[in-house]
């Protein structure tokens, strides 16, 4: 019996061991090539303009990765938008992480609170090019502070010169179709009266033939904290002083959050206003992203909120469908002729490594390859000949292994300067030292000389530079910019616990007050439940965070 018992203890003890052997560092998988494979949660986008036969996993990009660093890359899975952030939370919440993924601060967090995810700190410093480290320091807070514990790298965030403000994209087409007075003085600064009149104007005339013309389309959700989204009412909030979803400090010196400000109420009755008189979208609340999108391709609106890149991810779109179709870049302005906006922090994605992988390292030199190599190759035609060629068609980065950027401080205003001064004669294309941006020269050069047989890619570059981007620098240059700082990027425990469920009711109370369900004075219920509901908890938080 007792050898018996020896037997069954030393089973079980193997058992054990087998099982602990699974919660350790996992064997790396190869294919038949022996090639390492990598498998990926992968970020995609809408509009890649891939070339035919090229996905998300097979492409130029991820085909150049394979075959500099030999190894097999694999979509373990891939979505965009909100199907992108059920798969990530799906996976954390098995425990089952693809070995590289994309997540969010508050993602991010939790995987570093459960262990779940690989610390970076020697790979990273082995590894990265001496250019991608320069590319972080160059900010007057280094992106990596919001991915370090301890000291320790946890996550390579991107970093992007976020270039303000907040631009209404316009049909400048239908402004010249239907000979009207807008913008006379051409600086591309409009009052809200303005924009309001425009848009009445619109739907009167429906110059896109339509017989169902839109005003003005707005997102459900409102508001972001940033300038990157499309479809928001964030530059409409800015001429109030309204920063929703900003943490700011009050005028008595408190710390509030800029969804709860008087500022936006007024701004929401605005958006109000413009509801009950039919110049908002009359389905705004249940409209998706999509649909959206699909009433400027469809030529039933010509005014749209989005960032200075919009033309190359989204209203290119509408060009594919209007051949002829022009879009300026115009902001609003407050009554002191400034344009209102809160600085913000450059980092946004965080790319993570599952803790048990076995190259970590891999990370790092996709980093290097796509933000470092490729960008200074100065003969990338000649070197790189399939990368070129989607620079040429313009490709979305997005099919990338990493949907991501990883750029300087000042690196979209400073390719702007470059590619005016190529465009003016000043300096030649190739005394431009990113590969990237002489290829976007060039395109934008094609379109400068013959726009009416210049490619879709090659107009939207030029509509994103040297419109987007000749607007933010036109406004730095003359000091329109009011800046309000945000005092606080992170999250706290309350955050975590709490902030969601807010920014649902926030959302929910918002449409309610829009649509007329609830009265305008409901916003200061809204504060009131705020607060309530895990609000106060929060600001005690941050303000003990910066009192640290």
């Amino acid at each position: 019996m007792n050898i018996k018992k020896d037997v069954i203890y030393f089973v079980l003890l193997i058992s054990l061991f087998s099982l602990l052997g699974c919660v350790g560092e996992s064997e790396p998988e190869h294919n038949e090539d022996g090639q390492l494979i990598v498998k990926l949660g992968k970020q995609t986008a809408t509009n890649p303009k891939l070339p035919e036969g090229d996905t998300f996993e097979d492409n130029a990009y991820t085909r150049l990765a394979e075959e500099v660093l030999d190894i097999e890359l694999v979509n373990e899975f891939e979505a965009n938008g909100e199907d992108y952030d059920r798969q990530v939370a799906l996976a954390i919440s098995s425990g089952e992480l693809p070995d590289m993924m994309q997540v969010s601060q508050e993602e991010f967090e939790e995987l570093y609170e459960n262990d779940l995810i690989a610390d970076l700190t020697d790979v990273f410093e082995e590894h990265a090019s001496d250019y991608i480290q320069g590319l972080y320091d160059s900010y007057d807070i280094n992106p990596l502070e919001d991915t370090t514990f301890e000291g320790h790298i946890y996550g390579l965030p991107a970093a992007v010169n976020v270039t303000p403000p907040h631009m209404i994209w316009i049909r400048q087409d239908w402004i010249d179709q239907l000979q009207l007075d807008f913008d006379v003085d051409g600086d591309k600064l409009i009052t809200i009266e303005e924009l309001e009149s425009l848009a009445l104007t619109f739907i009167e005339e429906d110059p896109g033939n339509t017989g169902n013309p839109v005003g003005i389309p707005l997102a459900h959700w409102l508001n972001e904290p940033g300038y990157g989204g499309a479809f928001t009412m964030t530059t409409i909030g800015s001429i109030f002083g309204s920063y929703p979803r900003n943490w700011i400090e009050s005028t008595d010196g408190n710390i509030t959050n800029g969804s709860l400000m008087p500022e936006t109420k007024e701004a929401l009755a605005q958006v109000k206003d413009w509801f009950d008189r039919g110049i908002l979208d009359p389905q705004f609340g249940t409209r998706s992203w999509d649909d959206i999108m699909a009433l400027a391709v469809n030529g039933q609106t010509g005014i749209v909120t989005g960032a200075w890149h919009m033309p190359d991810w989204g209203l290119s779109n509408v060009k594919e469908m209007h051949p002829d179709v022009v879009f300026e870049a115009y902001t609003l302005v407050d009554d002191q002729h400034k344009v209102n906006i809160a600085s913000q922090s450059p980092s946004g994605s965080i790319a993570v490594v599952r803790k048990d992988f076995s190259n970590p390292e891999i990370l790092i030199k996709l980093i290097n390859l796509f933000y470092d190599t490729l960008k200074n190759e100065p003969n990338l035609e000649e070197v790189y000949p399939d990368i070129y060629q989607y620079q040429v068609l313009d490709v979305d980065g997005a099919v990338r292994p990493l949907n991501m950027e990883i750029l300087g401080s000042t690196s979209e205003l400073e390719h702007y300067a470059e590619i005016s001064d190529a465009l003016n004669g000043d300096i030649e294309v190739s005394d431009i030292p990113d590969a990237r941006n002489q290829s976007i020269a060039l395109s934008i050069m094609e379109y400068s000389d013959n726009p009416e047989d210049a490619s879709t890619a090659a107009w939207a570059l030029y509509h994103s530079r040297m419109k987007g981007l000749k607007l933010g620098q036109y406004l730095i240059d003359h000091d329109h910019f009011e800046w309000v700082h945000p005092v606080f990027f992170g999250t706290t425990p309350a955050i975590e616990q709490y902030y969601g469920n807010l920014l649902s009711m926030e959302e929910e109370e918002f449409i309610k007050i829009v649509t007329g369900v609830e009265s305008i004075d409901h916003f200061d219920t809204f504060v009131e439940m705020w607060h309530s509901q895990g609000g106060d908890e929060i600001l005690a938080e941050i303000e003990a965070e910066i009192a640290e």
